[in-house]
């Protein structure tokens, strides 16, 4: 059975957040401690993906072609808590499996100027966007700490996406999560375009209010969409202003690619929104291949992220 029979787009999915088995990710908390993740995922009422379990790049590669997942967003990370994953990490996970990952980029926000050097770098290497966790980093900070805002200055002028990790475990209480420091960020820097990674949950009704009135802000709930409280608010909100501005994301390994898929097309979505929720909103986010509506999308988006990979230094 096609994915487009069990109620899916026939286009690829692209995952907005996984963090494959490979290089510095097997140091993070995530595959250091299986017992805690698999824990995570059980609470999600979820079962955990065997490639995680068997720390296997393969298997995850077999999981996401059979979930019709063809391109992972790759996030780096810089954190003290669960453990960070360098940019040339993440870049050479996109050279080993050309087509299948995209890469984002990490910063240390505590040297301006290096950090700017290090977002130009990456985006010369054909990265498509920064992630910014606050709450993670080893000195934790908020959203709207004034010392991320020469970031974000550059990236607005530069017309590059920032994922801001603001939801769930962001932070050492959930404070790192409430989404009026992305509100703050979201009304400073109106030309910034700005994913909420983990959604903002549990404060739903607030970040979808952040959302309502600021267009720049995208919101992707990723494991937190799996029936947990506020799930149907996210929903009644892609179905209607958030259709083009909400994302798909698993959160693998705390989520299996495979199930959370078959789970997520199952959802009462308009086929027009699934379809944007799926690919073309993350498509047309971060310019890849196929974002205006070509009629191939797969072979558009690995075609193009081949050639990055090919670029990469």
């Amino acid at each position: 059975m096609s994915h487009s029979d069990r109620g899916g787009s026939s286009a690829p999915i692209i995952d907005f957040r996984v963090r494959p088995p490979a290089r510095g990710f097997l140091d993070m908390i995530m595959y250091t401690s299986p017992a805690r993740r698999d824990r995570f995922t059980r609470q999600l009422g979820l079962e955990p993906a065997r490639s995680a379990q068997a720390r296997s790049m393969d298997m995850l590669l077999a999981e996401m072609d059979r979930a019709g997942v063809g391109v992972g967003v790759v996030q780096a990370r810089f954190s003290d808590f669960f453990g960070s994953v360098s940019n040339d990490d993440v870049a050479a996970i996109c050279r080993e499996y050309p087509g299948r990952f995209v890469g984002i980029a990490a910063i240390d926000p505590t040297g301006r100027r290096a950090a700017i050097a290090e977002i130009d770098r990456m985006m010369a290497a054909g990265f498509r966007g920064v992630n910014v966790e606050p709450g993670a980093y080893p000195v934790p900070m908020y959203p709207d700490d004034r010392r991320l805002y020469p970031v974000y200055a550059h990236c607005e002028d530069r017309g590059i996406p920032v994922i801001i990790m603001a939801g769930g475990n962001a932070g050492p209480d959930v404070s790192y999560s409430f989404p009026v420091h992305v509100d703050r960020v979201a009304g400073d820097f109106p030309a910034l375009k700005i994913v909420v990674s983990h959604g903002g949950w549990p404060w739903v009704s607030e970040i979808l209010h952040v959302a309502f009135r600021r267009e720049n802000v995208y919101v992707s709930p990723d494991m937190y969409l799996h029936e947990a409280p506020g799930w149907e608010d996210y929903l009644r909100a892609a179905n209607g202003f958030l259709a083009e501005r909400f994302l798909y994301a698993s959160c693998y390994p705390l989520a299996p690619v495979e199930e959370y898929a078959e789970w997520f097309r199952r959802l009462p979505l308009e086929s027009g929104t699934r379809e944007r929720a799926l690919w073309r909103n993350a498509a047309a986010l971060l310019g890849l291949p196929g974002s205006a509506g070509a009629a191939e999308p797969a072979t558009a988006i690995i075609q193009g992220k081949e050639q990055a990979c090919r670029d990469w230094p």
